[in-house]
Order: structure tokens, then sequence, then C-alpha cells
């Protein structure tokens, strides 16, 4: 088991709804996490699915959620979007990208494999400083409210078995392999050092 708690980041493309109901669940669970996007800008659905609602990463969730209100309240209630912003920023004051971090991690969760990829990039292009592994794992979850609460358990569920496992290093192919055949996902999984 590791000596310290887990440093957990999790990764989707705007920080927004995956990694930040994962990052909610995570906190109430003891671990700690950060939450992260690899995208270029924050994009929340608008009134027609080609005219999302585009913010630098710099905003915070409450502008975000005062600039829905003002352009159309009912739609964005309606479709959930308020109450997930509202989530938001009780758990922190603006998204985060991920290659604008230089934190280290025991364990980053992405929750797409185009992530996973923008995630593996950044960490392969940064100068190997302490050489201490970092595990990248993803696990495929849907941009939808119902997925996005569903792959926060299964995120929750895989941190606490990894918390308790003697040898991660050793241990972790076997586990994700039981993960994998438990929740019918498939999962990747690549180690990068810092």
């Amino acid at each position: 088991m590791p000596s310290h708690p887990l440093r957990v980041a999790v990764v989707c493309s705007s920080n927004q709804n995956r990694s930040m109901e994962a990052h909610s669940i995570l906190s109430k669970r003891g671990f700690e996490v950060r939450s992260f996007g690899t995208g270029t800008h924050v994009k929340l659905p608008g009134p027609a699915p080609d005219k999302p609602n585009v913010y630098d990463f710099k905003t915070t969730y409450e502008q975000m959620y005062n600039d829905l209100v003002r352009k159309d309240k009912e739609l964005y209630t309606q479709n959930g979007i308020l109450h997930m912003l509202d989530r938001n920023k009780r758990i922190k004051v603006r998204p985060e990208r991920f290659q604008s971090c230089k934190d280290q991690f025991d364990l980053v969760i992405t929750c797409e494999e185009r992530v996973y990829d923008q995630v593996l990039e950044d960490l392969n292009s940064r100068e190997q400083e302490t050489f201490q592994p970092v595990h990248v794992i993803n696990v495929d979850i849907q941009d939808n409210h119902e997925e996005a609460t569903l792959g926060a358990f299964l995120i929750c569920e895989l941190c606490q078995c990894i918390q308790h496992t003697d040898d991660m290093e050793n241990e972790m192919d076997e586990l994700l392999q039981e993960f994998e055949e438990k929740s019918s996902r498939p999962f990747l999984h690549t180690v990068c050092f810092y």
C-alpha cells in the first residue's frame, strides 16, 4: 500500500462534467484529487449542436453560470448545465488545463482516448526530473450526466483498489484486467515518468 494518500488527477476535455463528477466523489472519499481538461477552450452545449458556448479556461464557473442564466435560463436549467456549473463552483473556482499544471500525480485517469493521447503527449514532452512513475489510465465515459456519474463511481472504486494494493507497480495490470471484465469497458494504461 502506498505510504502516502494516492495523488489523483482526473482529466476530460473541458473540466466540466466527467472530470468534475469524479473530482467530487473522490474528494468526498478522502482522495487527494485535482481535475483538469485538455482542450484549448471550454465548450458547453449551446442552443444548437453547432452553436456551443465557448469559454477561456480563465473563466470562472460562476461567470459561465451567470452568462448562461442571462442567455437562456430555462434552456440551461432544463438541460442540466446550470446544475452542473453550480456543483463545479462548489468544488473549485475555475476549470484548469492539464498542460498548465506541473504538479506530480501517482495516477492520472482520463475519460476518453483522445484526452489520454493528449495527456501522454504532454507528459512525454516534459523533461524528466525525479523519474517518479505516474500511471495514466483511460476509461471511456460518454459525456452526459448519467454516464459521468456511473463513470465517477467506477473511477472511485478503481482508485480505492489501487490505494489498497501492496505493490502498485506490479499489481496494476492484473487489477485493470479485473476492472475491464467487471465493467465491460476497455482500459488503456501507460506508465510515464516525471
